[in-house]
């Protein structure tokens, strides 16, 4: 089964095909652009170098957050616009599923955390059990320190917000807090193709119709007419 799928949650932007187990391409660009910019010349590339068709795809995979609003709507109105001409099913995959993915087989309780801006993290909390990764906490937005106010134990922070706010944490938690190298903070298409493929494989897949972004909290413009209403 090949699944291409595609991240705009943060700053960074990742294209990936997957064929089953095998990795066929990956691009990812953290340039600081609006990903409008090079999300079509990516996944064109990414078709391109795959040796692939468009009509040789059998799916679309995308995070569908928490993330930058921007960002998120960008990746998934594109992926949507494939689904709709191609006719091919479509699965959404929490960016932080996706980043937690990424520790995989950590022994210990795994945090994603992404930055929210505000003072603030999207996070949830994350236990590999016999090679199965389980969720343990609804995804939320709080500031990093009462995120991690109530862990006890030897926690893997991981994330654009784990990055950010690493010394905080640190001060806060002391020897329990680790990181993971700088490399593995940005969300990694390939990931979300993973992720996204049980689904397939199980026609557990999305209606594009009713598809939108997971935002957890307001954008700006909603909170301001809420408190002028």
């Amino acid at each position: 089964m090949k699944i291409l799928a595609v991240d705009t949650a943060t700053k960074s932007c990742s294209v990936g095909i997957v064929d089953k187990d095998s990795l066929l391409v990956e691009l990812t660009l953290s340039t600081g652009q609006t990903h409008s910019k090079h999300l079509t010349e990516m996944i064109d590339r990414a078709i391109g170098l795959s040796g692939l068709t468009i009509s040789g795809l059998d799916g679309f995979a995308v995070t569908m957050g928490p993330g930058s609003f921007t960002g998120l709507r960008i990746g998934i109105s594109s992926v949507k616009g494939l689904v709709v001409g191609t006719g091919k099913p479509l699965v959404g995959v929490s960016t932080l599923d996706a980043l937690a993915m990424q520790a995989a087989f950590s022994s210990y309780l795994v945090c994603p955390l992404l930055d929210a801006r505000k003072g603030e993290v999207y996070f949830s909390r994350y236990r590999f059990v016999d090679g199965t990764l389980k969720k343990e906490l609804v995804e939320g937005v709080f500031s990093p320190l009462k995120v991690v106010d109530d862990i006890n134990e030897p926690c893997l922070f991981i994330g654009d917000g784990a990055l950010l706010y690493q010394n905080a944490i640190i001060r806060k938690m002391g020897k329990l807090a680790h990181f993971v190298p700088p490399g593995q903070n940005a969300i990694r298409a390939s990931t979300v193709a993973y992720i996204a493929m049980d689904r397939f494989v199980k026609k557990e897949t999305d209606d594009v119709a009713h598809f939108v972004p997971h935002y957890i909290r307001k954008s700006d413009a909603e909170m301001n007419l809420g408190k002028t209403e």
